[in-house]
């Protein structure tokens, strides 16, 4: 039976009780501070007294998306050894009450800390940081693969391409972030494969994140007429590059002319409704739409920003090429955070999961934020990695820290910078060569019986 509903202070003193023993304790704290707790509470379940209440869980979850070690064995293992040191009675180190305590978290306990971190660490970011007093918004997708179970087939297909048994489950997820402070405010996750699981469609269900006076950059791939027709309809900007279907058609010498290769152009509705658009919304959509186009750093592009006093070809072309930013953020999540290849085996484990790094990842940037405000420079200077790093040492050692030698940490955020390199240009292509084993081409089970009857195939030279 579940508890009854506590009261607020019957829930701070809960949480209280399992600050001083949490194992995850610089999380913990993170995850109670006064930014998130109020966010933390109203999606706290009720429940009962367990070796692994909601909190507890989610900041041993964290945890493990910041290690190195992701398992489930390393972080229960971590437990143990904490509650040893700290003269508590030990918990197993068998993983299944943990496990069990994940599936118990609420999906919006997660993605409500998440988007509520997001937009903290956005507000709180100097005004000085804004282009012209305006916030910009990245938009970008990518993919992350998962293990190979039944369950995650049937709801994240493989790619077509694949062999049955030879692919991996594959999902697609679509993030805005903030560009002055890095923070992620709002993501979409959905297949790979089929409609509804394509980069528009993800967008257009989370848009409502963008707020009049926003400005959205974006690649080309989002340049479609129905979604710069809403951000209109809100107040919103986008600048993007100009849509691959549309760019072979741009020819500079029609429409209203603005400067050199900067001009204005009258963009018709598409004859055709959309699968996914009722008929009331496409007959009240705009029947065109008045965009200025222009080519800067080798790019055409297009913007609702119309006025060349307010918005100048230069400061487009400057601005623009911040949108790269978005592809770092999304390196940090996937590759220096280790998202790319995900570790559970059922869909809905697997959506906590990507949340889960998503909710990380934000912590990570509410440090370098604090750390970059205190030093008087921007967050994008500062590495993502490297405050990773110190946060994880951190972690591991701030019991036998002074409360007060906090501000080094912020001092030894600060000293590592990212470098200026605009314009670098590196080739796809590794150098180190893979080990010399050939490639999987039937299911493992077939395979494994071709070796049980011929032996290992020879290695490749």
């Amino acid at each position: 039976m579940y508890a009854t509903p506590r009261r607020s202070g019957a829930q701070q003193k809960l949480i209280a009780s399992h600050r001083s023993t949490s194992h995850c304790q610089s999380v913990f704290n993170l995850l109670t501070s006064d930014l998130l707790f109020d966010q933390l509470e109203a999606h706290l379940p009720n429940h009962r007294e367990r070796l692994f209440p909601p909190t507890e869980t989610l900041s041993m979850f964290i945890a493990q998306a910041m290690n190195t070690d992701r398992s489930c064995q390393h972080i229960v293992n971590q437990a143990s050894m904490q509650r040893l040191v700290g003269g508590l009675p030990v918990c197993s180190t068998h993983t299944g009450g943990y496990c069990r305590a994940r599936q118990r978290l609420p999906l919006a306990l997660i993605t409500g800390l998440s988007r509520h971190l997001g937009r903290q660490i956005a507000d709180q970011a100097p005004p000085q940081w804004r282009w012209k007093g305006r916030y910009v918004r990245l938009v970008d997708g990518t993919t992350v693969t998962m293990p190979d179970t039944v369950a995650n087939q049937a709801a994240y297909p493989q790619q077509r391409g694949q062999k049955a048994g030879l692919g991996f489950p594959i999902s697609r997820v679509v993030g805005i972030s903030c560009l002055s402070s890095g923070a992620l405010l709002n993501a979409a996750i959905g297949r790979f494969n089929g409609k509804g699981g394509d980069e528009q469609t993800l967008l257009r269900s989370i848009q409502e994140t963008f707020q009049a006076g926003d400005i959205v950059l974006a690649d080309a791939f989002f340049a479609t007429y129905f979604f710069i027709a809403s951000m209109q309809a809100k107040g919103v900007d986008i600048l993007m590059e100009q849509h691959g279907a549309r760019r072979r058609t741009t020819d500079f010498r029609r429409g209203r002319k603005l400067g050199q290769r900067d001009h204005l152009i009258v963009i018709d509705k598409p004859k055709n409704k959309p699968y996914w658009m009722s008929e009331e919304a496409y007959r009240s959509a705009p029947p065109s739409l008045v965009l200025r186009e222009l080519r800067a750093g080798g790019k055409i592009l297009i913007t609702t920003m119309t006025c060349v006093k307010t918005a100048s070809k230069a400061e487009l072309k400057s601005l623009y090429r911040q949108r790269w930013g978005v592809e770092l953020d999304l390196r940090d999540i996937k590759e220096t955070m280790g998202m790319n290849i995900l570790s559970c085996k059922t869909p809905e484990m697997v959506v906590k999961e990507i949340w889960v790094y998503l909710l990380a990842y934000n912590l990570i940037r509410l440090l370098m934020l604090q750390s970059a405000v205190r030093a008087g420079i921007k967050t994008r200077e500062i590495s993502f990695k490297h405050t990773l790093q110190l946060w994880l040492h951190w972690s591991r050692m701030h019991h036998l820290l002074d409360a007060s030698q906090l501000n080094t940490l912020w001092i030894l955020i600060v000293q590592q910078r990212v470098g200026q390199r605009p314009g670098r240009t590196e080739p796809r292509a590794v150098k180190r060569r893979p080990k010399a084993y050939p490639l999987l081409t039937k299911p493992r089970e077939l395979a494994r019986l071709d070796v049980q009857k011929h032996g290992h195939p020879k290695k490749l030279k």
